[in-house]
Parts: structure tokens; C-alpha cells; sequence
């Protein structure tokens, strides 16, 4: 379990972490996420000691990360997979992190075969792809078997196979029971691999929820109509619903229909007579969410961008 109260990182002026509390609890995939800017990277960076807090704390496991007597074996932590010297093997990387904290060599062989490495086990890290790279990085933070796994963007520049490990593997270390802390820019696999958000913004937590309560909270779900009678049925609709419905117009022709469901559309039409060409409920969707909860927090935007 990973527990920050009141955690506040300031760089001069700039608050980079902002009196953020959250907790990241055991068997689930918790999904990081933010703008650019918004404090995730520094907020991961002080989870595992390499900045001090200005104020408030963030502990592992009850502890503070300099306070663990075996950190690899505790928590496995991915910041930066270019952060290995290019000479050395992908072998001798790991060899060399194990034999810090007395790991053996046959752990080593496992996790390389593990990240799909055997092959290039004793190839030099500078010759490595990005997505090899970042394979290497994961094998290295699952070297001591931790409990705890804090991950920034682990999909980085691997290839769709790979982007498949990786959600399955954190999936099933998190069935284990093990805590699994990851930040991502990709929406859609977000959606797909973690259970629970936790949202920056401007160095402040914006939001801790489930998927599915984040996805339902933001709204966004809505419903697609189309008839040949657009402007009949869309005035039955209003006057059947005179507050909560919000309609608007659709890409391609029609109506977009929010606080309403595709039944009660349909019913209304069916009562006066309306064809109906197309009738198809919208999901929302975990980018739209964030879009949404996130569109004011954005420090660093390209000059002209619709705010």
C-alpha cells in the first residue's frame, strides 16, 4: 500500500505537488494520471526517496522508502528505463542490481525470460530498442519479487504484443494481491488495464475513483438520433423532458441526446408516429472523462488551443 497525506513539493516558487493525500491500495491496478506538468513524475520521484517532500509525507508499506531495510524487495520501480549504462548486458545490468540485495542468478534467467529478453540476455543495453528498453526496465523492477509496483508510462515504445504483456502481467500481479501504481498518456489502454484512477491536476488531486465511477461521474454518455423528422421529435423530447435533456447537433446529421435514454427516444417516437433512422446509444468513454476533468488543468498547451 502506498499512503501520501498533505504531500507538497515546491521548486522555488512552483508548487510541482500540492498538499496531495491519496492512497493506492493492494490488489488493484491504480492508474496515474494528468496533464503534463500536473506532478505524477515528482510524486513518483518522492514515493521512492529520490526528492524530499517539502511537506507531508508519502510511505510504503507503513514505511518511508529510505526506511526499508530491502527496497528491491519491497518495491519494484520503473522512472526512467534509459537510466542504464550502455555497456553493460542486459544480464549484467540485473546481475548487478541483484547482487545488492543477495538475489540469485536463477532469478535473474527468470525475469529475463519473464520480459521476452533470453535471447538478447547478453546483448549490450546500448543496441536495445525503446521497447527492449523498457522490457529491460520492468524485468529490473520485478527482479525481487516486491510486493509494490510503481511504473511511469511501462507501455512506452513497446510494440502491440507487448502493450499486451504488460496489461496482463500487471493484472495478474495485482490478482496476487500486490499493490501496482502505473502513470500512462494512453486512455484506451488505461481503460482496459487499471481498476482505479487517481487524477492530478496542478500538483492536486482532482480525483480517486474507480473506473467505472470516474467514467459515470463525468458524464458524456449520451444517445445518437436520426429521423427524417428531426425537429418534431427533438421538440417532443423537450416537452416531455422539459429539464435534464440537452440536445444538440450531431456530426452527419441529427441530434445528440444527453439525460435521456435510447428507450425513452424511442418510445416518444413510437407515441407520435416519428421514424426513427437511427436511434444508438454512446458510452462514455475514460478519455472523454478525463478530457473533460482535466481540460482546465492544463499548465502546458500549444499556443491557440481550444482551452
Amino acid at each position: 500500500m502506498i499512503e501520501a497525506r498533505g504531500l507538497t513539493k515546491s521548486y522555488g516558487a512552483k508548487r510541482a505537488v500540492d498538499d496531495a493525500t491519496f492512497t493506492v491500495r493492494p490488489g488493484t491496478v491504480t492508474g496515474f494520471l494528468g496533464p503534463n506538468g500536473a506532478g505524477k513524475s515528482t510524486s513518483m520521484r518522492l514515493m521512492v526517496g529520490l526528492d524530499r517532500p517539502t511537506s507531508g509525507t508519502v510511505t510504503v508499506n507503513g514505511s518511508r522508502y529510505g526506511e526499508l531495510a530491502a527496497p528491491v524487495h519491497e518495491v519494484g520501480v520503473l522512472l526512467d528505463a534509459k537510466g542504464v549504462h550502455p555497456g553493460r548486458t542486459a544480464r549484467s545490468h540485473l546481475r548487478a542490481l541483484a547482487a545488492t540485495h543477495r538475489i540469485s542468478d536463477g532469478r535473474v534467467d527468470e525475469v529475463l525470460a519473464l520480459a521476452g529478453l533470453t535471447a538478447v540476455a547478453n546483448k549490450r543495453v546500448g543496441g536495445f530498442s525503446l521497447g527492449m528498453g523498457q522490457r529491460l526496465g520492468i524485468a529490473a523492477a520485478l527482479l525481487g519479487d516486491p510486493a509494490t509496483l510503481i511504473l511511469d508510462e511501462p507501455v512506452n515504445g513497446l510494440d502491440p504484443d507487448g502493450v499486451l504483456w504488460v496489461r496482463q502481467l500487471l493484472r495478474h500481479l495485482a490478482s496476487e494481491g500486490r499493490t501496482v501504481l502505473l502513470s500512462s498518456h494512453l486512455m484506451s489502454e488505461m481503460a482496459q488495464t487499471a481498476d482505479h484512477v487517481i487524477v492530478l491536476g496542478r500538483g492536486r488531486v482532482i480525483a480517486d475513483a474507480s473506473i467505472s465511477e470516474f467514467v459515470t461521474g463525468a458524464g458524456g454518455a449520451h444517445v445518437i438520433v436520426r429521423s427524417p423528422d428531426d425537429a418534431r421529435l427533438a421538440a417532443a423530447l423537450l416537452a416531455a423532458f422539459p429539464s435534464g435533456v440537452d440536445l444538440a447537433p450531431a456530426e452527419g446529421g441529427g441530434f445528440s441526446a444527453h439525460g435521456i435514454t435510447a428507450p425513452e427516444i424511442g418510445g416518444i417516437a413510437a407515441a407520435e408516429g416519428i421514424v426513427l433512422h437511427e436511434l444508438r446509444p454512446v458510452a462514455a468513454s475514460l478519455e472523454d472523462a478525463y478530457l473533460a476533468l482535466s481540460r482546465e488543468e492544463i499548465e502546458y498547451a500549444p499556443a491557440g488551443a481550444a482551452a
